[in-house]
């Protein structure tokens, strides 16, 4: 007959349901095929629960609480200050101590999203606005071409690639990125619709009630029929100096173009900022030299958006209505 650790676990289920049932060791032995010691070993372990093995923790429950706690108040401190800070309130822990027992909880190191700062008037015109579109269907938001300027860069920071070397190959020049302090950079306006996307501007100069109203002209009109054709549409922008002139809402009653009523500081309810991602990430690879080539790589990565892909994300829009009806107007995580 085996030792306790021998026991199967058909055996120590055997052992547990007899001694329930207030049947005697002997008994459970014979039941179980098992030495009597074996059961006798069993049931006070798990009575008094095994003791664990290896080297005791150099920290307790009430260490780890003040952690966490240190950790959920600082989210953006880095590991060596808030080590700095844990062993500041009494606790004698290695930094790599602190680090293991973090991902233990759960925390991970992570680039931080970013949302536009609200206050509460912006906050409340949002809700008011979703409140008021929340019943809009697929149709109806298809109906409506979607605009806006993004700013692409040569350098992409840190979501740029890693590069596989071998020891010795760090200054290898085939392992090596660019890096320049003021990376040139172009400034891009686009449309899209359900249907697609249409041509894209690229600005030359700050952007200004007339240098806009070109913009529109010259792309937004061309855009409108290859998108939509003869059949109506409704334009939408957001609150920039330029969109909201005088001059500009002039242009579109001229030109008899209906203007999507719009909240302040929210790109989460916009689809093209999604759009604009999608660009920016099938562009991380590309290693442009200059402005030219840049200009190049995001004209042939927006060619390569289909109108599946607009579709779908101008389908989102109930979602993030909702969302932000939930959120009580604050930003969402669209």
């Amino acid at each position: 007959m085996g030792k306790t650790s021998d026991l199967t676990a058909v055996q120590k289920t055997i052992i547990d349901t007899l001694h329930k049932e207030g049947k005697t060791q002997k008994v459970i032995a014979k039941e179980a095929g098992c030495s009597q010691s074996s059961v006798s070993k069993h049931i006070n372990r798990q009575a008094k629960g095994r003791k664990k093995c290896g080297r005791k923790k150099c920290t307790s429950s009430r260490d780890n609480r003040t952690l966490q706690r240190i950790v959920t108040t600082n989210p953006f401190k880095n590991v060596g200050e808030i080590h700095k800070d844990w062993t500041a309130a009494g606790v004698s822990a290695s930094r790599t101590t602190t680090r293991r027992l973090m991902k233990d909880m759960g925390f991970r190191c992570r680039i931080p999203c970013v949302k536009p700062l609200l206050n509460m008037k912006q906050r409340k015109k949002r809700l008011a606005w979703a409140k008021d579109k929340k019943d809009w269907t697929d149709a109806e938001w298809s109906k409506v071409m979607f605009s806006d300027e993004s700013k692409f860069c040569i350098s992409f920071g840190n979501q740029g690639p890693r590069v596989w070397r071998k020891s010795g190959e760090a200054q290898n020049p085939r392992c090596m990125r660019s890096s320049v302090k003021f990376p040139p950079s172009v400034m891009v306006w686009g449309a899209m619709s359900s249907a697609g996307v249409g041509p894209l501007c690229f600005l030359r100069s700050r952007v200004n009630a007339a240098v806009y109203q070109e913009v529109l002209e010259h792309f937004m009109l061309p855009a409108a029929d290859q998108l939509y054709g003869d059949a109506d549409f409704t334009f939408q922008q957001d609150l920039a100096p330029a969109h909201s002139a005088k001059t500009t809402s002039t242009w579109f009653k001229d030109h008899g173009i209906p203007v999507l009523d719009w909240p302040a500081n929210s790109p989460d309810l916009n689809p093209i900022e999604n759009l604009w991602g999608i660009v920016k990430r099938r562009m991380q690879y590309a290693r442009p030299n200059n402005a030219e080539e840049l200009k190049t790589t995001i004209r042939a990565t927006w060619a390569l958006i289909t109108p599946e892909q607009c579709h779908r994300l101008i389908e989102s829009m109930p979602r993030r209505i909702t969302a932000v009806i939930e959120a009580k107007g604050a930003p969402t995580k669209y």
